[in-house]
This record gives structure tokens, C-alpha cells and sequence, in this order.
């Protein structure tokens, strides 16, 4: 009785989990020419192709180092390669993000699970009794993302124990893909073989945490600790060895507030950094509630964070304008004369 009774949920359950989310890819598609024409309109457009002309300014100046910011489910949602490609083509330096971005949702895809297409008008009581897991209108197997908790808690369990960064985890992450020949269009791993530092300041708040916690558990007082204040002096090192930055945010929270903080941070140390010179954010947040997400670059100004004449809000939801935005800067062919900065291998010298 019971195995016909799996057998039925097993069959249930592939009703939903059936087609997957696909990844957008800048090298299909054609750009240049209708971005153009959203400088001669109005409203988003014009803000969406003016900070597409800052990126392109970015990558053509060779004294900025351009500093990545992911909030919000955007590889779920099918913006995982967009990322893999600007690491590949030497379109970003460094990447700040959340946990959810880099462990539930990329390493996840790395280990050779999907997400799934679906529907937020649907049964939330059917999809939990089934472990499925919605992401608004996209599907994710509970199943699934335990044994992405225990693979991160392997990981750790291999490593001696001590203080490490996000990023000094996530390499290891990553050398765990490669040894195992996983993720071949991973985020994670494509960072570590490109030396592109990926910080994820609040790590524990993901799949991440649930592996840190398995860990701890069988470890105790021997487990491995990861530390977001080591994360802040590794970013704070970086920015005082750029001589100027550029910042991409995409949502806002934690990765946003991180990486505009890194100003202020070279100056309580004694080495003072000039403000971001350049700098855009993709939000559909609103400044009117005091809110991080949606606090503009103007306001940024006045603490000292972000220079003015080279920034811009797009008011708009992240997988309509991020392709946009970085399709046109890829077509435009800036990055092709950029001396990549291997960052990670200055971070792991020092």
C-alpha cells in the first residue's frame, strides 16, 4: 500500500516538476539598436539605456574595478548564464550576492538538479505535501535542496577548522565542482577559475547555513566558522587597491548596503578610497519607505558612498532590465580590451 501510495505522489509530483526554467544567453540575442531608441523615449526606457551606456563607460575604463551586486531570485528565475557570461567575458570584477543566488539556486543547478516553470495560482498545500518548493511562479524540489545542505555540509566537514570568508568557502565550493566535473556553467565556478572574488556577506541565510549547521552539529567546538566581518576586510582591501570602482546593483539589501559601505570602511582604517565613480541599480523598490532596497544614489551621495555624474536607478524588475542592460554592453564590445584582475589571486597572496 504504501509503495502504490509513493507511487502516486512520485507521479503527482512530475505533473508540476516538467519543464525547466531556461537560461537567457547574450550571444543570441540583438540589442544595440533598440536600446539606442530608448534613449529617445521616456520614463524607464531612457532610464533603462542610460545606465546601459554607464556599464558600457564602466568596462571601457581601464582604472575601474566593476563591483557586481545580486539580491533577489534571479538565477531561479533564468539569469544564471547572463551571470556566467559576464564572468567569461571579463565584463565583472567582483560579484557580492546572497546566499540563496550562489548555493540554493547555482550550486544547486551545479549538482545537476532544475528549476522548474509554474504557477503561483496553484495548490501550496498540494506542493507541500509533495516537497515542492515555489518561487513565486517557479518550482524547486525540497528533496533535492537537502542534499545540496549536506554536500555544503561535506564540504565543510573536509576542511580544517577556522575562520573563513564566503568567499574563501565558496572556492572550496567550487574546487569540489570541478574536482567532481559538476556546474561546467556554474557562477561559482566559473568565479574561481576566472579569479573573480565572490563575497556573500550573509551566507548563512540559505541552503549554506542549513550544510553550516550539520556541520556544527557533528563537529562542535572543531567546526568551521564563516565570517562576514573577514568578508568586509577582504572587500575593504580590494577597494583600496582599485583605483576607482564601478557598482551594478541588482535589487538591493544586503549585497547593495555591503558594497557601498566599502567607501566608508577605507576611511575608518586610515585608507581612504574615492566614492563608487560609477554606478547603477536595477530596483522596483520605493525610496518613500525609508527602505535600503529602494534608497537612490543621490541619497547615497550625501553619505560620502557614491560620486554623481555617472549613476542611475532603473526602475524596473530584474529580468526585464538586467539582460538588457548587460546584452547591450556585451554587443557594444568594451570588455574585449579589459586586462582581467584575477582578484582572487591578490586576495589569496596577501
Amino acid at each position: 500500500m504504501q509503495k502504490a501510495f509513493e507511487g502516486v505522489e512520485t507521479s503527482l509530483k512530475s505533473k508540476y516538476m516538467r519543464e525547466e526554467i531556461r537560461h537567457i544567453d547574450i550571444d543570441t540575442e540583438g540589442i544595440v539598436d533598440l536600446i539606442d531608441s530608448f534613449s529617445r523615449m521616456a520614463f524607464q526606457a531612457r532610464n533603462l539605456a542610460r545606465a546601459a551606456k554607464i556599464y558600457d563607460r564602466m568596462l571601457s575604463d581601464p582604472d575601474t574595478t566593476v563591483i557586481l551586486t545580486l539580491a533577489g531570485s534571479l538565477f531561479s528565475a533564468g539569469l544564471k548564464r547572463l551571470v556566467y557570461q559576464m564572468i567569461k567575458y571579463n565584463m565583472v570584477d567582483v560579484i557580492v550576492s546572497t546566499g540563496a543566488l550562489m548555493v540554493d539556486q547555482d550550486f544547486f543547478e551545479a549538482l545537476g538538479f532544475k528549476h522548474y516553470i509554474g504557477s503561483p495560482q496553484v495548490d501550496d498545500e498540494e506542493l507541500r505535501r509533495l516537497h515542492i518548493d515555489r518561487i513565486y511562479d517557479t518550482y524547486i524540489d525540497e528533496d533535492e535542496l537537502r542534499i545540496c545542505d549536506e554536500t555544503v555540509a561535506s564540504i565543510a566537514n573536509s576542511l580544517r577548522p577556522g575562520v573563513y570568508s564566503s568567499r574563501e568557502f565558496l572556492i572550496e565550493m567550487a574546487k569540489y565542482l570541478d574536482a567532481k566535473k559538476l556546474g561546467e556553467d556554474s557562477v561559482v565556478l566559473e568565479a574561481y577559475r576566472q579569479g573573480v572574488p565572490i563575497f556573500v556577506p550573509a551566507f548563512a541565510d540559505s541552503s549554506a547555513g542549513f550544510g553550516l549547521v550539520i556541520h556544527r552539529w557533528a563537529k562542535g567546538k572543531d567546526a568551521v566558522a564563516v565570517d562576514s566581518g573577514k568578508d568586509f576586510y577582504e572587500l575593504t582591501k580590494v577597494k583600496i587597491a582599485s583605483k576607482e570602482t564601478g557598482i551594478f546593483m541588482v535589487g538591493g539589501g544586503v549585497p547593495k548596503n555591503f558594497t557601498q559601505d566599502v567607501v566608508v570602511s577605507t576611511e575608518v582604517v586610515g585608507k581612504p578610497a574615492p566614492m563608487h565613480k560609477y554606478a547603477i541599480q536595477i530596483t522596483v523598490a520605493d525610496e518613500r519607505d525609508g527602505g535600503l532596497s529602494g534608497s537612490t544614489l543621490k541619497e547615497a551621495h550625501s553619505w560620502g558612498k557614491v560620486d554623481t555624474g555617472n549613476t542611475q536607478m532603473v526602475f524596473s524588475e530584474a529580468t526585464i532590465a538586467f539582460p538588457l542592460i548587460v546584452s547591450y554592453a556585451y554587443k557594444k564590445g568594451s570588455w574585449k580590451g579589459r586586462v582581467r584582475r584575477r582578484l582572487n589571486d591578490a586576495l589569496e597572496s596577501q
